[in-house]
Parts: structure tokens; C-alpha cells; sequence
């Protein structure tokens, strides 16, 4: 593999090019330095900044899952679910307070569904008996008369059953989708990358489902479903920066101008700005997506969809630039082979800053292996005359 890149190759082997490389940084802008992604960026290199960032925000996301919960849709809870059609006098605001004095309390959720004259006004709340809802449905009468009568209004009992058993299918499909993931890094890449990777795709299920907790979305099939997608495109980023990682760590070790930490943050340099393409290009759909479903069609099944996805793809880009390679340095930084080789670099670098000339240089790591080879017996008996 050759060593010579373009622009940004710092740490280099003498100071010359290390200050050439210095102005050019200077001389260059953001936007140039993210599309050249020759090393301008140092991620590896502060890995333990990363490391506690990463941290915070799963230690948040894990105390608001145990504390506040989810907020779960009637299809996981189970209740009565109230529709009818929209008229003008039928906002949310007002459909909540007709409720709120029918029953003395609010109901779970109150949404307008669809737009012009196929719009309906939804009311989700917790299983009601037949006489509530009998009264449910006159209050409702008595405010938005005579535009809304009894026969308009529609009311169903949601079991919970049926949300508790797309909850077990999705588990099952998870785990399924965890060990195939599993067993094709490992037989792709190598067992830290493996281990790497799924470290990444646990930190994005972590935060994608506390981020929702937090904000209080409400949990629904269409979440789940949304779920598992975001997965696939968290594992394609990180697949991405790996393949290009093992590209430049090829011969890493037969060189001692760069340490595998610096070849690896090489390689997300590389491709930082494919990472934030694709997902630039991936957001732009679902912000798509969730004004037409919001705005104009007011379909809610397409805005918990939007909003899962939204989330899972910003998380997802995160981990496999600032968590997923930092974590796979560290994790080879344990092998003995890594390790001596880093050591080995930086003694290079320290008798360069000395001012040791390269073939000083070369003499000194001569004497080094012979000094070496002398104190180490051959194994072999000398021949005597």
C-alpha cells in the first residue's frame, strides 16, 4: 500500500511536509477539507471524547426508558377508539374539552385523520363501557349539532392483544436480524469489527428508542416496523467505513510511517462525506414524507413511520462516524502485533524530532535489529575447526 496521499497527511515523516501540510489546512475551507477527506478531521485521535459523548447519551436515553417509559398507542395498550367526521366546529381543542366535561378526564390522544371532505376527528382513550360510550357520543352530539349526529359517529374496543403480539414478532425478527448481521461481519470482516458493529447497532436501538421516550412519541406498529428498517441503513454506513478501514490498514504493518489508529481515521476522512450524503439524501424523503402525511393528508400511520426514521437515520449516522471505527481502534489496539507496531512508529517519530537524518535513521533501526539479534541465541552451535 503506498503512503503517499494528497493534501492533509499528517503526522508525516519529517517536519517539512508536516508544516506544508499545516498551510494547507489553513488555506483550505470546511467544505474542501470534508470533500478531500485526506485526514483534515482527527475522530480516532479524540476517540475519548467520543467515547464519553456516546455515554451521556445512552446513560440518558437508558434512564429515561427505565424512568418515563413509552408512550404506548392503543394498539399495544388497548382501548375504545371514537371517529366521526370533521366538520369546522369539530377541532381537536374542542373535541378534548367535550370529553373532558362528558367524562372528567382527558382522553389519550385527539387527531384529524385525512383532509377536505374525507377528514375525520379520532379519539383514542381507555376502554370504555357501553354506557360511556353511549355518553361519549351524546355530549358529542349536544356540542357540534345538528352538523353531527348519533349515526355518525363510530366507536371500537382495540384489544391489546394484537399490539403484544406484533411487540413478540418484532423482538423475534430483531434477533434474527442481530445474528445474521453477526455471522456476515464476522465472516466479511474479522471478529473486532464484528464486535464493533454490533456494539453500533445496539447504541442506535438504544437511542432511537430513548429519544422517543424522551420526547414522548406515541409507540405504535408502524414504530416497530420503522425500527427495523433504520437498522439496515446503520449497518450499510458502518459496513462502508470498515470496508474502507481494511482497504488502508492492508500493510499497515509493514510500514512505520503511520499507526493503525491514524490509517483508520484516515479512512473515515474518506468517507465522511459519503456518510453525510447519504444521509442528507435519506432525510430529505422522510421530512417529505412527514409533511404530506402531517399536512396534507393527515394520515398518522405515516407520520409514526416518518418520525422513527428520522430519528434512527440521524443516530445512525452519528454511531458509525464517532462510535462504530473509534470503538474498532480500541478493540485492535489490544492485539500485541497493533501494539508493538504503534510504539514503533511513535520511537520513529521521537528520534525524528531529534533531527536524525533518514539514513541516521535507517542505521539506527539497522543497529536496533542487530543489537536485537545478537542478544536473542540462534539456536544454532557454532563449527568448530
Amino acid at each position: 500500500m503506498s503512503d503517499d496521499t494528497t493534501g492533509f497527511d499528517t503526522p508525516t515523516d519529517d517536519r517539512a511536509s508536516e508544516a506544508r501540510n499545516n498551510e494547507i489546512a489553513r488555506r483550505h475551507s470546511l467544505l474542501s477539507r470534508l470533500y478531500t477527506g485526506t485526514g483534515a478531521f482527527e475522530i480516532v485521535g479524540k476517540r475519548k471524547m467520543w467515547y464519553i459523548v456516546s455515554a451521556v447519551i445512552m446513560l440518558i436515553c437508558v434512564l429515561s426508558i427505565v424512568f418515563r417509559g413509552f408512550t404506548l398507542g392503543i394498539d399495544f395498550e388497548g382501548g375504545t377508539q371514537i371517529s366521526f367526521a370533521s366538520t369546522p366546529q369539530t377541532s381537536t381543542s374542542a373535541v378534548e374539552k367535550a370529553f373532558s366535561d362528558a367524562m372528567g378526564t382527558d382522553p389519550q390522544t385527539v387527531q384529524t385523520a385525512g383532509s377536505g371532505s374525507s377528514a375525520t376527528v379520532q379519539i383514542r382513550t381507555s376502554t370504555l363501557s357501553q354506557a360511556d360510550t353511549e355518553k361519549i357520543t351524546a355530549a358529542l352530539v349536544e356540542r357540534f349539532g345538528p352538523q353531527l349526529t348519533a349515526d355518525d359517529i363510530n366507536s371500537s374496543d382495540v384489544s391489546s392483544t394484537w399490539g403484544g403480539e406484533i411487540t413478540e414478532k418484532a423482538l423475534i425478527a430483531l434477533a434474527v436480524f442481530l445474528v445474521i448481521v453477526l455471522i456476515y461481519i464476522a465472516v466479511r470482516f474479522d471478529r473486532e469489527m464484528s464486535a464493533a458493529a454490533m456494539a453500533s447497532l445496539i447504541f442506535d436501538i438504544v437511542c432511537t428508542a430513548g429519544v422517543y421516550s424522551l420526547v414522548g412519541f406515541e409507540v405504535t406498529p408502524a414504530t416497530v416496523i420503522g425500527l427495523l428498517t433504520i437498522l439496515g441503513f446503520s449497518l450499510y454506513d458502518t459496513v462502508v467505513v470498515f470496508d474502507k478501514v481494511e482497504e488502508n490498514v492492508r500493510a499497515v504493518l509493514k510500514t512505520t510511517r503511520r499507526t493503525y489508529a491514524e490509517q483508520a481515521n484516515l479512512a473515515v476522512n474518506q468517507t465522511l462525506m459519503r456518510s453525510i450524503n447519504t444521509t442528507v439524501i435519506s432525510v430529505l424523503p422522510i421530512i417529505s414524507l412527514m409533511i404530506v402525511a402531517v399536512w396534507l393528508l393527515g394520515v398518522g400511520t405515516l407520520k409514526d413511520l416518518g418520525l422513527i426514521q428520522l430519528v434512527g437515520v440521524v443516530v445512525g449516522a452519528y454511531s458509525s462516524i464517532f462510535f462504530a471505527t473509534p470503538l474498532l481502534v480500541t478493540l485492535k489496539e489490544r492485539r500485541g502485533e497493533i501494539k508493538k507496531h504503534t510504539e514503533k512508529v511513535l520511537a520513529r517519530r521521537v528520534r525524528i524530532d531529534a533531527g536524525l537524518t533518514e539514513p541516521e535513521l535507517a542505521t539506527a533501526s539497522a543497529t536496533s535489529r542487530s543489537a536485537g539479534s545478537e542478544d536473542r541465541p540462534s539456536g544454532k552451535r557454532r563449527r568448530t575447526r
